[in-house]
């Protein structure tokens, strides 16, 4: 099975129909997985997760984003007591998304500066320790990860541990980012796609809208068709693939998702039920 989606629910106008308070459900009308990103930057309460739940249909899917504590991203102090209060508090948050069936995976992501050392070989193996009872799909930023002399390590690494597979699609402008790698490690395998904003990638400014900067892109068909051949091989070696944009900062992913859809040529079922042809003529 092949899924299409967006990273977060909050940033796409032609999607919604209805209030600013009713924007998930308009988003689970038109895609059945999403990227909860929001649990990056703060541990989620559990009615945060109960009520995010209940606005989305039975078979939607949630990509939870590991909590920046949690992969080294977090500057400044940790706000819980230990590092073991910060995992029981987002195993806690992630729990109900498990019991209901709508938990795709966690996703950890880690910094450009995580690089492949010994050492955050074992912090890999504390993240599985600790997320045990839940699927993880790892995202590298940097480039040593995929090196020659490591990447046949790591792919195996990631098989041994029974992590998915994160495979990215982003600027190539350094050794904090990451060439992409279509390899599946287990049944299921994720793909997030960054857009390729050289430029901003390189330059995102110093203002807290760096990410307005890196994000902005739009992929053109030529693009898509490249990301479409990357599925199929991988829907070969994975029984699920999930597909995220997030080329969310000037509206474009949304459009983007659309067209690539209809470029597989493939239905969700159970969507919700406000599902409008918005996107009518675009291609």
């Amino acid at each position: 099975m092949i899924q299409i989606g967006l990273t977060g629910w909050g940033d796409h106008p032609d999607l919604y129909t209805s209030t600013a308070r009713e924007k998930l459900q308009d988003y689970s009308a038109h895609f059945p997985v999403v990227e909860l990103d929001t649990a990056f930057y703060a541990i989620p309460p559990i009615k945060n997760s109960l009520k995010w739940l209940k606005e989305t249909p039975d078979n939607f899917q949630f990509v939870v984003k590991a909590y920046q504590g949690m992969t080294g991203h977090l500057r400044g102090e940790l706000p819980y007591e230990s590092l073991d209060k910060m995992f029981e508090a987002y195993r806690q948050s992630i729990q109900p998304f498990k019991e209901q069936g709508k938990l795709s995976m966690v996703l950890a992501q880690f910094p450009p500066w995580f690089k492949c050392h010994t050492e955050n070989v074992e912090y890999l193996m504390k993240i599985r320790e600790e997320l045990k009872d839940f699927e993880v799909a790892i995202e590298f930023r940097h480039q040593s990860w995929y090196s020659p002399n490591f990447k046949k390590k790591t792919m195996q690494f990631l098989r041994t541990h029974s992590f998915h597979h994160t495979v990215c699609d982003e600027p190539q402008v350094g050794e904090g980012c990451v060439p992409t790698v279509p390899i599946a490690t287990s049944d299921k395998v994720l793909i997030r796609l960054h857009g390729r904003n050289t430029y901003g990638w390189i330059n995102p400014g110093d203002s807290e809208k760096w990410r307005e900067v890196r994000y902005l892109y739009d992929y053109n068909k030529e693009e898509l068709r490249s990301i479409y051949g990357i599925t199929e091989q991988l829907h070969k070696e994975a029984k699920d693939v999930v597909v995220l944009f997030n080329n969310n900062s000037g509206g474009h992913a949304a459009k983007n998702a659309k067209l690539f859809q209809a470029m597989l040529g493939i239905e969700f079922d159970g969507l919700a039920p406000k599902q409008l042809d918005l996107f009518e003529g675009e291609f």
